[in-house]
């Protein structure tokens, strides 16, 4: 039985991959669960999991976790909590769901602590991907990839010499404004904006999904996980989402990696790697399908993935800077703050704005992080 920590537990994949657990209790122990704000859910799901340890990232919620659950149970709060139960010790895998830069130290932490990682947080990867995926080299811990299109690119390329890669095809519906005029996305009720045609997210990632910097971030993601110059990625839409990622070798064959869109898969995958077993989810019937189709991304309509490409190109705290930028901007977006496309609009001066850290430190990343959103506000 693998013991697994979920930080970020309250997040649509948290919550996914408990769903996961729960049909396979028989192979999956949760001992560890961590949310930042929502304590009423954390609470209901340690009563259900029975976790020993308990995070929560806001202290100021503290009290309304300890109140809501059935049994008492140890209750950590700050980022030192999280960190704390990030590398426990007899943790086999750490889920990590938590999103934002906040992962950051508790992701270390997981690695330095030798512990498989399951990895759904992509701005810890686009912000210190270097250090990150230094460190887990050289202590010899395997990163699993759990968002679906670098779950996929995994999957076809583990058993494959990286040399014989002649292209990712990193995959992507287009996002809720793939067939809306630019000239309106700011007159568009924010629920359009979060309304995925596909996938159930949070609001951050949503509003990503709308800007497509999430795609973005997912090519200098991939380049970091990978070990690929962002030359060799390719952003690709595919609006059925049936195919999520597909690699091109030397020799001009491709793979291709395809399941029902649903996260438990790349979760379930994640959790019992290298196995696979006997799951019940959702097949495909290709009987049913009728339309598999291709498009180009249109960078024009959709500057954050130029933004990306160039800030990849840059390296040393460049990603982190745009990751921060975002995450600032769209927080901004969704408290009404700004309009939609003021979002990218405030990421490029950030960038223009910034001074370059060649080799950066875990210190000089958090820097960046605090001085772009900073920035974004001043701006803003």
């Amino acid at each position: 039985m693998k013991k697994v920590v979920i930080l970020g537990s309250t997040g649509s994949v948290g919550v996914n991959a408990l769903r996961v657990i729960a049909r396979h209790r028989d192979a999956f122990k949760v001992v560890g669960l961590t949310a930042n704000t929502n304590a009423e859910l954390l609470a209901g799901q340690a009563n259900s999991f029975k976790p020993r340890l308990l995070g929560i990232g806001d202290p100021s919620q503290y009290a309304r976790v300890k109140s809501a659950l059935k049994t008492p149970k140890r209750v950590l709060k700050g980022i030192e909590g999280l960190i704390e139960i990030a590398s426990m010790k007899e943790a086999d895998i750490v889920l990590v769901a938590m999103s934002g830069t906040a992962c950051i130290r508790p992701l270390i932490a997981a690695i330095g602590a030798k512990k498989r990682i399951a990895l759904a947080n992509k701005e810890a990867i686009v912000s210190a991907g270097p250090i990150v995926m230094g460190m887990a080299r050289s202590l010899g811990v395997e990163i699993i990839p759990v968002d679906s299109e670098h779950n996929s690119i995994f999957q076809c390329i583990r058993s494959e010499n990286k040399e014989s890669i002649k292209k990712i095809f990193l995959m992507g519906t287009g996002g809720p404004l793939k067939n809306i005029a630019r000239n309106i996305f700011d007159r568009l009720n924010p629920s359009r904006i979060l309304a995925h045609p596909i996938w159930k997210m949070g609001k951050k990632i949503s509003v990503d999904s709308a800007t497509m910097m999430n795609k973005g971030l997912e090519v200098i993601e991939a380049s970091y996980l990978f070990g690929m110059d962002t030359k060799k990625i390719e952003v690709l839409l595919h609006p059925e989402a049936i195919i999520h990622s597909m690699v091109e070798f030397k020799d001009g064959n491709i793979m291709a990696n395809l399941f029902y869109p649903d996260m438990r898969f790349p979760i379930f995958y994640a959790l019992n790697y290298p196995e696979r077993r006997v799951s019940h989810l959702p097949r495909l019937d290709f009987s049913k399908m009728r339309n598999i189709t291709f498009d180009m991304p249109n960078h024009r309509k959709f500057p954050a993935l130029e933004l990306c490409y160039y800030a990849a190109r840059r390296g040393g705290t460049y990603p982190a800077a745009l990751n921060s930028a975002n995450e600032e901007a769209v927080k901004l977006y969704l408290e009404g703050k700004i309009r939609f496309t003021r979002v990218v609009d405030a990421i490029k001066k950030v960038l223009k704005r910034h001074k370059n850290t060649p080799s950066p430190s875990i210190g000089d990343i958090l820097n960046v992080d605090r001085w772009a959103k900073e920035e974004v506000k001043r701006l803003c």
